[in-house]
């Protein structure tokens, strides 16, 4: 225990160091429309399907857990090396959706940068891109906002390994999730208001389908509801997506980004079992029912906890400095 909690501050020590090396102006001098062009991409994206802000969020939020907030996410070819790419994941495949927002955000960006526009000379990262369209996505849905440092640069490889390994599936019980975050450097506090972003979007039938016919805490209308597009057994309903927020909550929200979900946790109406487990449930950190009702109740409470947890979010390992590379296509390593 005591060797996890020194790792843990050393974690943490390093992320503050690092955060330091990064900057609100980082691109005011090279690019100072990069932020609205970033903005007016990811409203554009919004405006034309809703679930993108989602996708947008969880785009960041795989990138960031796996090697750190470098964009490793979003490589699409293995290298002569054969480093597997991470969008082949357990918890990305057929999942992860924003790629094309993200390779256009990127090339309006550069666009409007002020030095040369060429496969020598890239301007902003594409993990910055991720961090600001996290943020500008949440906003677009009507949820807080929060500063977004810059000067990340991105990385030179992707570990499928990795992905698999750290990001956190949706079966995991409390102390699953607990002991997933904690070793990235998040409170308890900060776990439950992350968990909030399931606000948004949608997930796939495979993702719910053992909760859905195996559990007892889970809402009977609800279930009979869900259960007609994801059958118990076969392959035909594992595509069959459903909002992670009940848009029958009262009043109904859909598509917003609010408080909506702890209140479906406390009607049981959690879509995944990593959702309706932080209702109810008690580890060594706590009793994450009490802050499920907070937010619940407190909708501000929700928003400044989930803003405070995404600096967080967006500070894990960034590469700076002579670290990694600014890569002209997103997607590849190879500009």
């Amino acid at each position: 225990m005591a060797s996890s909690s020194l790792s843990v501050v050393l974690l943490l020590c390093l992320a503050g160091a690092v955060s330091a090396q990064l900057s609100l102006t980082y691109y005011d001098k090279s690019c100072p429309s990069a932020l609205t062009k970033i903005q007016a991409g990811v409203a554009a994206a919004v405006s034309s399907d809703r679930r993108m802000a989602a996708s947008l969020l969880r785009l960041h939020f795989h990138d960031c857990f796996v090697q750190g907030c470098d964009a490793s996410v979003l490589l699409n070819d293995t290298g002569a090396d054969g480093v597997a790419n991470e969008r082949n994941a357990f918890g990305n495949v057929g999942s992860l959706l924003g790629f094309d927002v993200i390779d256009q955000i990127k090339n309006d960006v550069e666009s409007a940068c002020k030095k040369p526009y060429s496969s020598n000379n890239p301007v902003i990262s594409c993990a910055d891109i991720l961090a600001v369209a996290a943020r500008d996505s949440v906003v677009a849905l009507g949820g807080p906002t929060w500063e977004v440092k810059l000067g990340r640069k991105d990385s030179t490889n992707a570990s499928m390994a990795l992905a698999n390994r750290d990001l956190p599936p949706p079966f995991l019980d409390v102390a699953g999730l607990n002991a997933s975050f904690v070793g990235k450097g998040f409170s308890f506090t900060d776990m439950v208001a992350l968990s909030g972003a399931h606000t948004i979007g949608k997930a796939q039938c495979q993702s719910f389908r053992s909760r859905l016919y195996n559990e007892g805490n889970i809402n009977a209308t609800f279930a009979t509801k869900l259960m007609a597009n994801c059958p118990q057994s076969g392959s035909g309903g594992d595509t069959n997506l459903a909002p992670l927020d009940d848009d029958t909550a009262t009043p109904p929200n859909p598509d917003m980004f609010d408080n909506s979900y702890f209140l479906n946790l406390r009607a049981e109406k959690g879509l995944l079992h990593s959702d309706q487990v932080l209702f109810n449930a008690t580890v060594a950190s706590g009793a994450t029912e009490d802050i499920v009702n907070n937010f619940a109740s407190n909708q501000a409470a929700f928003f400044n906890a989930f803003a405070s947890a995404m600096v967080k979010m967006a500070n894990l390992s960034p590469l700076t400095g002579t670290q990694g590379m600014v890569r002209r296509v997103c997607s590849s390593r190879t500009n």
